[in-house]
């Protein structure tokens, strides 16, 4: 197949599944062509079935804001008819999905018919979706798509809960390459942060009120109270600020490090004992399943998609959003001597489940579902 991916080619979830998913397909022999604003911050290698188209947005006097969907939409039009594409596949909803339907539009006029899948990530539905001056547009782009799927179960009822949806929206889970994210020997690294054996707790986030970094600070101090501990903070945004903040006036800054933005992640993980996710929201939590395939337990809130990632007493513990004194518990219990080999072992057994190698085959196969039903419907004379 020949298939286009549109997202964002950032850190956040959305980009990271997306060009995760598009290097898998390329070394599966399919033909990916990623259009985007920039160079996906995870298209890191060369294989001749990649290709990189980037969206140029030319400012002019006329726009207080350049129009970055129409640009993408007229690239969209330009890739399809030159690469000849079977496939589009738009990751996260806004403003890929709208742009999407007018490329699809554009091309219509010229004889060729493309169907476009669309990937709902989590935010493009529970925070940006819901506000009434995207929701109309929203609704209507998800609706018009040839198919739709979400990374959760709760994802695709929220989905269905916020708007009047009438396509059928398929689960598919976000996933792990667990060649890149396993435990790696890095024990010089452990011994330089934890000098002493400290246990060592991390968290990694895009640092936004959503997902409660302050609970991290928190449940950290009542940890740091009970044992010898370190805590990393790998991320940024604009909560960073109040943690560091909280920090110092808990006395607990020598204690805890900020380490920013990395593209390692995997390498602390992998010195880790303990991942904290008390997130308000959790679409399906990537960055969890990160932690689990590098043998990390976690503690998490029970919101979102993390039940059907998390299990309870197995992998970790989740807790009511918000409640400390029960994280604080099960974190203690997990770190226990006697407790963390078992703890730390399941959590890569429940990982191996969301291995890239299961789930590419759901994609591969709703691709085809969705050119099959594309051809049925496909107008004679069409090109595509």
């Amino acid at each position: 197949m020949k298939i286009g991916i549109v997202c964002y080619p950032t850190f956040g979830g959305s980009g990271v599944v997306a060009t995760e998913l598009g290097k898998a397909l390329a070394k599966e022999g399919h033909e990916v062509h990623f259009i985007t604003y920039s160079q996906p911050s995870r298209l890191d290698f060369l294989n001749e079935n990649l290709f990189y188209h980037e969206v140029g947005v030319r400012s002019y006097p006329l726009f207080e804001y350049p129009p970055y969907e129409l640009a993408l939409a007229s690239k969209m039009v330009s890739v399809v008819k030159n690469e000849k594409l079977d496939l589009l596949h738009v990751h996260y909803a806004i403003p890929h999905a709208s742009a999407a339907y007018m490329a699809k539009q554009i091309l219509k006029t010229h004889g060729i018919y493309i169907p476009v899948v669309t990937t709902l990530h989590g935010t493009d539905i529970t925070l940006v979706g819901k506000d009434a001056s995207y929701e109309p547009v929203v609704t209507f782009s998800i609706n018009e798509s040839d198919g739709v799927t979400s990374v959760s179960e709760d994802l695709k009822k929220e989905t269905y809960h916020s708007f009047k949806i009438t396509r059928d929206i398929e689960v598919i889970p976000n996933f792990i390459d667990l060649e890149k994210f396993k435990k790696q020997k890095k024990d010089h690294f452990k011994k330089a942060i934890c000098p002493h054996g400290e246990s060592l707790i991390v968290h990694t986030s895009n640092f936004r009120k959503v997902k409660r970094v302050g609970d991290v600070v928190k449940v950290f101090n009542n940890i740091h109270k009970e044992i010898p501990s370190k805590l990393l903070l790998i991320g940024d945004g604009p909560e960073r600020s109040v943690a560091e903040t909280m920090a110092r006036d808990l006395a607990i800054g020598d204690a805890v490090r900020f380490l920013g933005k990395l593209e390692a992640v995997e390498e602390v993980l992998s010195v880790a004992d303990l991942f904290l996710m008390p997130s308000e929201k959790e679409s399906f939590g990537l960055a969890a399943l990160e932690a689990m395939a590098c043998e990390v337990p976690v503690i998490s809130s029970n919101t979102g998609g993390l039940p059907e990632l998390q299990l309870q007493g197995v992998t970790g513990f989740m807790s009511n959003v918000g409640d400390v004194e029960d994280m604080t518990r099960n974190a203690l219990f997990v770190l226990d001597k006697n407790n963390l080999p078992k703890f730390k072992e399941s959590a890569l057994a429940r990982a191996k489940e969301f291995d890239i190698s299961n789930i590419l085959p759901l994609y591969e196969r709703y691709y085809e579902k969705i050119l099959e039903k594309a051809a049925k419907h496909r107008p004679v004379g069409s090109l595509t």
